[in-house]
């Protein structure tokens, strides 16, 4: 994980659409980014709803949402189209961000080791500087626990 207090890793890489975002187009603005394993599954897609929900509470606080997958961009659409996702996700199919923000690891599931994306989420202050690092975040309450850090 990277640690708190340093410049976050600018990347840029196409959301839904095919559009390209970058970090630093979010200068000046807070931002949650969350890193998440796989579109439609249970847990990312409850995280995703969690975030949804909340969205209106991150807005109102001029908090932008960025969720990061290794999922390609037609994933994304059909996943925000399903559950009304109205925030940024990306596609990192090259893993660029995901291994800048060093959430590539092994993974143990039933004895079976195999590398994947840690679900973890960074809050990105307004400078671009890593303001928290939450490793290993339970999807049901990501959301919340971070309105409640923010006040």
């Amino acid at each position: 994980m990277l640690e708190t207090g340093i410049k976050a890793p600018d990347f840029t890489l196409e959301d839904k659409d095919g559009n390209r975002v970058s970090l630093s187009d979010f200068l000046g603005k807070k931002v949650v980014l969350y890193f998440y394993p796989k579109d439609n599954t249970p847990g990312c897609t409850r995280q995703a709803c969690a975030f949804a929900q909340s969205f209106d509470k991150f807005r109102e606080k001029d908090v932008a949402v960025i969720g990061i997958s290794k999922d390609n961009a037609a994933s994304h659409r059909r996943f925000a189209e399903k559950y009304g996702l109205p925030f940024v996700i990306l596609s990192d199919p090259e893993l660029f961000a995901i291994k800048a923000y060093d959430v590539w690891q092994e993974k143990k599931l039933y004895g079976k080791v195999s590398m994947g994306v840690v679900r973890t989420t960074y809050i990105i202050d307004e400078n671009g500087v890593i303001e928290k690092v939450m490793p290993k975040v339970k999807p049901d309450t990501n959301a919340s626990d971070i309105l409640e850090y923010l006040g």
